[in-house]
């Protein structure tokens, strides 16, 4: 049955081991049940600050593998420029377990191997170029995918409840940019509303809209596939309203 359980700390009353024990799992409940049919991913935090030849690697929480990971202090990586593409990589490490204590470790790492082992999740990547500054600065929702110089947030999951999906900060662009644009498409001003509210957008959001408003079948593709798609949207709507493309028209311009 459901329960509220609260223990009443007053003065004159004894203090119970049941008690502490009690708040100590509480949080944890909380926190397994509410996140129990998210996929892997970044839930909240651990964004990548950049700085001169380090990275920060802020407080968050993840998950993977089905258990959630809570970074509580920050994390500092140096990286060099190597004219590579360098993947920021959290590297889960085989549990531990002795009497008081059941640890999953993990580890952060600069890896310039781009594909992902079943015990690893992306942050970030960037290619730097040597006698180059790495940026995070986005001049706009294109700039997302520039090849070099630039912290790239397109490859990192979120989070989301079934199936991972893009960043909040990558959808906030988007929808930041297409109002700024001056669409006046009501697919368009709903999709971006949500963008912004939303904290995280999830997949299939984003696919239907990409398929209603390409007039393209729904299907899933990768995030990068999802970034090229969000900018032909843009792209349409480049001076303010719709151009070239309408519902149904998978992207084909009729000239008389």
């Amino acid at each position: 049955m459901f329960a509220n359980l609260t223990p009443k700390f007053e003065k004159g009353r004894i203090l119970k081991t049941a008690m502490l024990e009690s708040l100590r799992d509480y949080p944890r409940e909380l926190a397994d049940i509410y996140y129990r049919e998210y996929a892997d991913g970044i839930i909240t935090g651990a964004q990548v600050a950049v700085g001169v030849d380090t990275l920060t690697v802020q407080p968050g929480l993840i998950k993977h593998g089905g258990q959630l990971y809570m970074l509580s202090e920050p994390a500092i990586l140096t990286y060099l420029a190597t004219g590579w593409e360098t993947v920021v990589k959290v590297r889960f490490l085989e549990g531990t377990e002795d009497g008081d204590w059941v640890v999953g470790r993990s580890e952060i790492v600069l890896d310039e191997r781009l594909e992902l082992a079943a015990d690893e999740l992306e942050l970030c990547r960037f290619k730097l170029k040597t006698g180059a500054r790495l940026r995070q600065d986005y001049q706009n929702f294109r700039d997302l995918a520039t090849e070099y110089n630039t912290v790239n947030l397109l490859y990192a999951p979120a989070a989301a409840y079934g199936q991972s999906t893009l960043l909040p900060a990558v959808m906030r662009l988007f929808g930041d940019e297409l109002l700024r644009r001056g669409s006046t498409d009501p697919q368009d001003l709903a999709f971006a509303m949500m963008c912004l509210n939303d904290g995280v957008l999830h997949r299939s959001v984003i696919l239907h809209y990409i398929a209603g408003r390409l007039g393209m079948a729904y299907r899933d593709y990768r995030n990068a596939d999802i970034h090229k798609h969000l900018l032909r949207i843009l792209d349409s709507n480049r001076g303010g309203g719709r151009k070239g493309l309408s519902p149904g028209s998978a992207g084909r311009m009729i000239v008389d």
